[in-house]
């Protein structure tokens, strides 16, 4: 895959070490909390906004970019919701971003949002009711800003999940590396929201009803 040029890092990227990164195992499933530093001047409603409203443009580095490859701007490829109307609960996405500008380290997922508000927004890859991935991002506000924990499950306890679709989840979806550096971007672009979220949710809020 060609990946689109890196867009200019304006902000230095969190490190790895910013963040408290715990995994472990349960019925064949993989769990990966990762507590991350708090976001300064972000506010869960902030965050609600920004989960329905990626898709769309703002300005950068003194032009126009898509949100979603300035929210990551050396990682991000593409983000589109493949299903009409207003972004939230029910709407499918198409994600695909290059972990470390690797392309063997390519995440293209067809993913779900299931609950996105001012405490949470959690996204899920299903097949046959199983949860083959989900990511839950939790909100909790504080006196500058919020706090902010993700919570990756691969694999689900359902039957269809420990028979099968859990090895396929760990092999193909996140194998051990991928995982690593997976880590390693989710740190980075959820730190990087505190550069320009505030102003963009500010800017738009002034013009909408």
């Amino acid at each position: 895959m060609d990946l689109p040029a890196p867009r200019p890092v304006l902000w230095p990227l969190r490190p790895l070490d910013s963040a408290g990164v715990s995994t472990s195992s349960d019925e064949s499933r993989t769990l990966v909390t990762i507590a991350h530093a708090p976001l300064e001047q972000v506010t869960p409603e902030m965050l609600a906004w920004w989960f329905t409203h990626i898709p769309g443009y703002m300005r950068y580095a003194g032009t126009t970019w898509p949100r979603y490859l300035v929210w990551h701007p050396l990682d991000h490829i593409s983000y589109e919701a493949t299903t009409p109307g207003v972004i939230g609960p029910g709407t499918r996405l198409h994600i695909t971003e290059a972990l470390g500008r690797d392309p063997s380290m390519l995440l293209d997922l067809e993913v779900m949002i299931e609950t996105v508000d001012s405490q949470s927004a959690v996204i899920t890859k299903r097949i046959l009711g199983s949860s083959l991935v989900q990511l839950e991002n939790e909100f909790t506000r504080t006196n500058s800003g919020c706090r902010y924990v993700t919570h990756l499950t691969i694999g689900d306890t359902t039957t269809l999940g420990r028979l099968f679709l859990n090895r396929t989840a760990h092999q193909r979806a996140f194998p051990p590396a991928k995982l690593t550096a997976w880590i390693r971007h989710h740190i980075e672009e959820i730190g990087n929201l505190e550069n320009f979220l505030p102003d963009l949710y500010r800017y738009h809020s002034d013009r909408e009803p």
